[in-house]
């Protein structure tokens, strides 16, 4: 690897970093870009190939995952959308759809035994949401490659 490559990635890093901490805070693309003293487009490029989602992408999937935790906790789904920094329910409640594959508040309504029974560092890495279409596609290509190798 390049050095400029490598001083890249730990420029990456400070941003994803601040996306990890400040994820209830307002962040947008120009803002991570500058935490990474890049521009706003090469940041994004650079982002993606190095963690495989925009930017904006994996700040959502924080909070999302945050917002999982706390309507565990049974916080309402309006309270859980603005303590992660959400602004507009509706946009919230898609992208959490989206991830999670239920609704909000079906997920806040189910019972989370599981989920309590885990020490906290497993429970975050267990119930971390994923893109449903990202793991339907590599399951069809796992899939793919066990039939073609039988």
């Amino acid at each position: 690897m390049r050095p400029e490559e490598l001083a890249d990635l730990a420029h990456l890093r400070r941003a994803r970093d601040l996306i990890d901490r400040a994820y209830a805070e307002p962040l947008d693309v120009p803002a991570m870009a500058q935490h990474a003293l890049m521009s706003p487009a090469h940041f994004s490029r650079r982002f993606r190939a190095a963690y495989g989602e925009t930017p904006y992408s994996y700040l959502m999937t924080r909070r999302i995952e945050r917002a999982m935790a706390l309507l565990r906790a049974g916080m309402s789904v309006t309270g859980a959308c603005m303590a992660v920094g959400c602004t507009s329910l509706g946009s919230f409640s898609s992208r959490f759809t989206e991830l999670v594959g239920e609704t909000p508040s079906a997920y806040r309504a189910r019972a989370h035994p599981a989920v309590t029974a885990m020490p906290t560092c497993v429970a975050k890495a267990r119930t971390r949401p994923t893109r449903k279409a990202a793991a339907t596609s590599s399951s069809r290509i796992g899939e793919a490659g066990r039939a073609g190798a039988a």
